[in-house]
C-alpha cells in the first residue's frame, strides 16, 4: 500500500461501499447523487492510495476483487457509523412525522422487526410504522409500501437496493418430532424424513435439490403460504424445516439439525424507491434497518440448540 489509512479521504470510501453495495458506477453516482465520472474518479484515486486493484469488470457489471472484498469488511462499519451519527442529529434536529410502511416477510415481521421499531420510537416518537407482512416485491412497484426487505434484489430501475448482510440458515425440528422420527446423522438421512414448505413445495425442492439435499415433493408432508404458519407446525413436531439462524436463536422450542452440515447462505436486500433522496422519514427508517441487520448479523450462530 502507498498510503496510510489516516490519509483515506471519506469521499472516496463512501464511492467504494456504493459501488460495491450496487454493482456498477452509474447505479452508485444516482444513489450519491454524484456524475459517474466524478464517482469514478473518487473510486479510482482510492486504489491508486492503496495500490490495489478493488474491482474488475465482469460483463456490464463490476465484481470485487478479492482485496476489494476484505476491504469492505472494514469500510462498511464506517458507512454505518455515519448513517448512525446522520440519524442522531435528524432526530435532534426536526421533528419527522407521518408513515412509513414496512414490508417484510412475516416471519421477520414477527421475529425481527420489533426491535427496530423499539429505536425508531426513540428517535422519530410522532413516526407512524405500518407493517405489510407479505413476500410480493410488487408492493413497492404499487407504491404499497416504502421500503421491502427481500432476499432477491429487484431489477426495477426505479428502485434502490442495499445488500445488508448474508444470512445463514439450517435446518430445525422440535424434540417431539424426533423423538418420534429420530435424528438424522448426515445429509442422506434427510431423505426419509417429513418436511414442512414454507410456500410451494416443488419450489421449495428446486432450491433444495441443487444444494445437495435429497428431497422430493413427497417428503413435504405439509406446506403454507404463511411463513409463521409453517414455523409453527415445525415448533409443534411435524417435520423438519429450512429456516434463518438468527430466527431459530429466538425459538427454545426447535433444535438444530446436522451441526458439521455448512449453512445455506442467502441474501438480504433492503429496498425503496428512489424517493430516498429526498425524504427524510424514509432514509431515517432505511438507514436504521441497514445498521439493525449488520450489526445482527455479527452476533454469534447457535451452537447446538436454538
Amino acid at each position: 500500500m502507498t498510503s496510510t489509512p489516516n490519509t483515506f479521504d471519506w469521499n472516496h470510501i463512501r464511492a467504494f461501499l456504493a459501488t460495491a453495495e450496487t454493482g456498477s458506477l452509474s447505479a452508485a453516482a444516482r444513489r450519491l447523487n454524484l456524475t459517474q465520472p466524478t464517482l469514478s474518479r473518487q473510486v479510482a484515486a482510492l486504489e491508486e492510495s492503496l495500490g490495489l486493484m478493488l474491482f474488475e469488470r465482469i460483463g456490464k457489471s463490476l465484481q470485487l476483487t478479492q482485496a476489494g472484498v476484505e476491504l469492505l469488511e472494514h469500510t462498511r462499519p464506517m458507512g454505518l457509523a455515519a448513517d448512525r451519527i446522520a440519524l442522531a442529529a435528524l432526530g435532534q434536529s426536526e421533528s419527522i412525522t407521518g408513515t412509513v410502511r414496512i414490508t417484510a416477510s412475516d416471519v421477520y415481521s414477527a421475529y425481527l422487526l420489533p426491535d427496530v421499531l423499539r429505536r425508531l420510537r426513540q428517535l422519530a416518537p410522532d413516526l407512524h410504522i405500518d407493517i405489510i407482512a407479505s413476500n410480493d416485491i410488487r408492493d413497492l412497484m404499487r407504491r404499497e409500501a416504502d421500503i421491502a426487505i427481500r432476499h432477491v434484489r429487484p431489477e426495477q430501475p426505479e428502485l434502490i437496493a442495499r445488500l445488508i448482510h448474508e444470512e445463514t440458515a439450517r435446518f430445525y425440528a422440535a424434540p417431539q418430532y424426533l423423538a418420534k422420527a429420530g435424528r438424522p446423522e448426515d445429509v442422506r438421512d434427510l431423505s426419509s424424513h417429513d418436511f414442512i414448505s414454507f410456500g410451494d413445495a416443488e419450489g421449495m425442492v428446486g432450491h433444495l435439490t441443487p444444494l445437495g439435499f435429497p428431497l422430493t415433493k413427497r417428503n413435504f408432508r405439509y406446506e403454507s403460504q404463511s411463513g409463521l404458519v409453517a414455523w409453527e407446525l415445525v415448533k409443534r413436531g411435524f417435520g423438519i424445516a429450512p429456516m434463518s439462524d438468527r430466527i431459530a436463536r429466538q425459538t427454545p422450542e426447535v433444535e438444530r439439525l446436522l451441526p458439521q452440515m455448512e449453512p445455506i447462505r442467502f441474501p438480504v436486500w433492503l429496498t425503496t424507491h428512489r424517493e430516498l433522496h429526498t425524504s427524510r422519514k424514509i432514509r431515517l427508517v432505511f438507514d436504521l434497518l441497514a445498521e439493525h441487520f449488520f450489526k445482527k448479523n455479527k452476533a454469534a450462530p447457535g451452537s447446538g440448540t436454538a
